[in-house]
C-alpha cells in the first residue's frame, strides 16, 4: 500500500483512477490544480505523485519544475502527448516515469509499483555515524544527537551520501550525478536542498557545524571539533 497524490483536473478521470487505486489498497489524495498539489506536497509528502500535464493553472512541465524545488517524491507523469522528445525532456527534468493516456488501471498500477520499488530499494543495510549524526539507510532513519530528523527523501539521500564520505569535498556535479541521478542540472537546486538540510541540522552556511562549503568546489561534511 502506498499514499498516492493524484493531480488531475478532469473530474471523471480523477474519480475513476481514485476508485481503481483505492480498490488496490492504496491511500489516495487528489488535487485538480498544480498549486493545490504543491501545497499538499509541502504539507505532507505522499509516497508517489501521478501528475497530469494538462492542468488549468500551470503547464504540467512547469509544475514538475516547481515540485522538484520542494520535494524529491517520485513522480509519474500522465500525458496524452505521445512525443518522445517531450517525454525525454520531462524525465531529464525530474520525472521518474511516464504513462500515456488512455491507460488501464493495471498498467498504471504496474508503473506505480515499479517506481516505488526503485524508491524504496535504498542502500545496503548499515548505520553510519559522523559526530552526532546517525544514518540508517535500510530504515531510512536519521538522528541528530539521538533525536529523529524529519527529512524529505532527497534530503535523506543527500545527507547519507555526504555522511558516507566524511571529510571529503564532494562536488556539485557528483551530487547531481549520484544523488539526483541527472547528468546535468541547476546548481541552485543543490544549494536549496543544502540550505534546508543545514536548518534541520541546526546550523547555517555562515556558522556551519557539519556542512562546510568549499567555495568553487563543493561541500564537505565533517563532525564538529570537540570542545577545548
Amino acid at each position: 500500500m502506498a499514499t498516492v497524490l493524484l493531480v488531475e483536473d478532469d473530474e471523471f478521470v480523477r474519480s475513476a483512477i481514485i476508485r481503481d487505486l483505492r480498490g488496490r489498497s492504496h491511500a489516495v489524495r487528489s488535487a485538480g490544480r498544480a498549486l493545490d498539489a504543491l501545497r499538499e506536497i509541502a504539507h505532507s509528502a505522499p509516497d508517489v505523485v501521478i501528475l497530469d500535464l494538462g492542468l488549468p493553472d500551470l503547464d504540467g512541465a512547469e509544475a514538475l519544475k516547481m515540485l522538484r524545488a520542494i520535494s524529491d517524491v517520485p513522480v509519474i507523469v500522465a500525458t496524452a502527448r505521445d512525443d518522445e522528445a517531450e517525454i525525454v525532456r520531462l524525465l531529464q527534468e525530474g520525472a521518474d516515469d511516464y504513462i500515456v493516456k488512455p491507460f488501464s488501471g493495471d498498467h498504471l498500477n504496474a508503473r506505480l509499483e515499479a517506481v516505488l520499488r526503485r524508491a524504496r530499494s535504498g542502500a545496503p543495510s548499515k548505520v553510519v555515524r559522523v559526530g552526532g549524526i546517525s544514518i540508517d539507510s535500510e530504515r531510512r532513519e536519521a538522528l541528530l544527537d539521538g533525536a529523529p530528523l524529519d527529512l524529505t527523501r532527497r534530503e535523506f539521500d543527500l545527507l547519507a551520501y555526504l555522511c558516507a564520505r566524511p571529510g571529503h569535498v564532494v562536488s556539485r556535479k557528483e551530487l547531481l550525478t549520484e544523488v539526483w541521478r541527472q547528468s546535468y542540472g541547476d546548481d541552485q537546486t543543490i544549494d536549496v536542498h543544502l540550505s534546508w538540510l543545514r536548518r534541520k541540522l541546526g546550523e547555517s552556511a555562515s556558522q556551519p557545524r557539519y556542512l562546510h562549503t568549499v567555495r568553487g568546489v563543493g561541500v564537505r561534511l565533517s563532525p564538529p571539533a570537540p570542545p577545548p
